[in-house]
């Protein structure tokens, strides 16, 4: 395993984002590293894949700047590069919500152990997944619940028709999301809805996992980059991911070969063949439709050049 995978956040106020940017640019460029990293006036939010030693220097870097020194980076090892290119950029909203939130009311943090602990107390308890149905479908905490939300947007209805299930006064509601960037917001929009005891796990799943392993976790995570899914530990993870056509056992996520559609779906192998690596009939007669035999579940959708030449 030559490169490390770094995921990491900090909310904090930034008086010249642009300016962070050209420093990031410029330190990383010298070094070998690909990124997906968002930064704006409320702080950063990055995930990134850098050789070993690289990786080491960029803490280090990271942790002698003032607003950073205190910030974590989850690390998992991996054998290539999980990112197709270097990208940093200024984002309007580190997480998508369209509406301002207080951080300043924010949820409880709970490390791991005290995530595990609260799972297994006889306390009454919600257990909130906030991450995307795809994410869910392949991997999730045993008994939590997934809001019905086609957006993060949509989140906001869903705080306010929470009300009306259970106390907002006295239900514990524990939240988690694979970093801990979007438990930030969604606790912060709990508590504005009128939730007094909430409660989020720090440093998101993948934190936990290297700390507390996956005891309560079922299946693998989900992770935003070209591994698709990776377990939680060394210890071999449960296949929970059902294939879209036949519901057999399987955690392989595709694209749809439809380069128009996109879809991402879960396919056994003999279904990917048979659909020609779509994720419907109507895709199958698609004009743009990459070679099924050039999809990996560990590599994710790319644009149209990289499959077709121009003329």
């Amino acid at each position: 395993m030559d490169y490390y995978c770094l995921a990491f956040y900090k909310y904090i106020p930034l008086h010249n984002p642009h300016e962070e940017i050209r420093e990031q640019k410029a330190y990383l460029e010298q070094l070998d590293a690909k990124s997906r990293i968002y930064i704006n006036h409320e702080g950063v939010n990055g995930q990134m894949s850098l050789r070993k030693d690289h990786a080491l220097k960029y803490i280090d870097w990271m942790h002698s700047k003032e607003e950073f020194e205190d910030v974590q980076f989850k690390l998992h090892e991996w054998h290539e590069h999980a990112f197709p290119k270097l990208t940093i950029k200024y984002r309007r909203q580190l997480v998508a919500l369209d509406k301002w939130v207080d951080l300043n009311n924010r949820g409880t943090h709970l490390p791991p152990a005290e995530f595990k602990k609260a799972l297994e107390s006889d306390e009454p308890y919600v257990l909130v997944d906030v991450r995307n149905d795809y994410e869910w479908k392949v991997g999730h905490f045993e008994g939590a619940r997934l809001p019905p939300c086609e957006t993060y947007r949509e989140f906001n209805h869903y705080a306010e028709n929470l009300k009306d299930e259970v106390d907002p006064k006295n239900t514990k509601v524990l939240m988690y999301c694979t970093g801990g960037i979007r438990c930030e917001t969604y606790s912060s929009l709990l508590k504005e809805a009128g939730f007094d005891k909430v409660f989020q796990l720090e440093g998101g799943i993948i934190n936990y996992g290297l700390k507390e392993g996956s005891q309560h976790w079922r299946g693998k995570l989900f992770v935003f980059d070209d591994r698709l899914s990776v377990p939680l530990c060394e210890e071999k993870a449960e296949v929970v991911g059902k294939c879209h056509f036949c519901e057999a056992p399987t955690e392989s996520y595709y694209n749809c070969a439809n380069m128009d559609c996109n879809c991402l779906f879960l396919c056994c192998t003999d279904c990917l063949k048979k659909n020609l690596g779509t994720c419907q009939d109507t895709c199958m007669n698609a004009e743009r439709l990459r070679p099924y035999s050039e999809q990996n579940p560990h590599k994710p959708f790319r644009k149209a050049h990289n499959y077709f030449s121009k003329k």
